[in-house]
């Protein structure tokens, strides 16, 4: 049976931490499409993570694969398009671009989820998804998330958003930090634009992160216990964390190589 794991966290980078190593514990070996001889096979479960104040600190957590400039570049990418351009022409067989980015599966759908919303924030409906049923099955690289999914709650006359996102495939070492940080980005993006719509504040409730597959590779197992589970021992939770304030003046000094970066793929560098 695949294992089904929940977590918890008052915040991200308790959360992801947790998430990882329960998946190290308890996760199951299975073999992947993308296994090379001679590799281990992957660690893999059902996974649930429930973050209960997204906002709070600490928020970043220090060993995800990539550095603060790759967490503001994957942040534009998913809530601003900054490489929907790349995406390929799919009347064009010689294209051979990028498939899709998630915001440009999902942009579209942004006005009429926050317009249900407005109509009625306690609504079932705001739902978003990026699976294309007579492709994407069949693709070389189909999109691993699949849903976002958004409700308000109410408390004390104050609305909370609550966003609930669903992975079909989620590499958890690699990726699901970035992932989780972007979404949460973006649900905070949500509760301003709505406060604004409805004049009235709404803040940023739960997030919740489900992967059917959250896996660390087997290729990728070496690295995961020398970089995540040596900081485990070698280091407290506050020297394994930034907070998100500490992070922002190198978030804004990444921008300029972000832009200049996107530039130079326009330009085919």
């Amino acid at each position: 049976m695949i294992p089904v794991i929940k977590v918890e966290g008052r915040g991200l980078a308790e959360a992801y931490e947790k998430a990882l190593i329960e998946l190290y514990r308890h996760g199951m070996e299975i073999p992947t499409d993308y296994d090379k001889e001679g590799d281990k096979k992957s660690k893999d479960c059902t996974m649930i993570i429930l973050v209960k104040e997204p906002l709070s600190e600490p928020m970043i957590h220090r060993c995800f694969p990539g550095g603060l400039e790759d967490l503001e570049e994957y942040r534009q990418e998913v809530l601003d398009g900054i490489k929907d351009e790349f995406v390929r022409n799919l009347n064009d067989p010689d294209d051979k671009r990028w498939l899709y980015t998630y915001h440009q599966r999902l942009s579209h759908q942004f006005p009429r989820v926050l317009a249900e919303l407005a109509r009625n924030p306690f609504t079932r409906r705001a739902n978003m998804t990026t699976w294309l049923a007579d492709s994407d099955i069949e693709s070389e690289d189909p999109p691993c998330l699949q849903r976002i999914w958004l409700r308000c709650t109410q408390q004390d006359d104050i609305k909370y958003l609550n966003m609930h996102v669903s992975m079909r495939s989620n590499d958890a070492f690699k990726a699901s930090f970035m992932n989780m940080f972007a979404f949460i980005m973006l649900q905070k993006r949500f509760a301003d634009q709505l406060s604004d719509i409805l004049n009235e504040p709404v803040k940023v409730g739960q997030y919740l992160h489900m992967a059917d597959s959250f896996h660390i590779y087997g290729c990728d197992l070496e690295q995961f216990e020398q970089l995540f589970l040596k900081s485990l021992k070698n280091r407290s939770f506050e020297n394994r964390t930034y907070t998100y304030e500490f992070c922002k003046p190198f978030f804004e000094e990444a921008k300029a190589k972000i832009k200049e970066k996107i530039a130079r793929m326009r330009d085919g560098i």
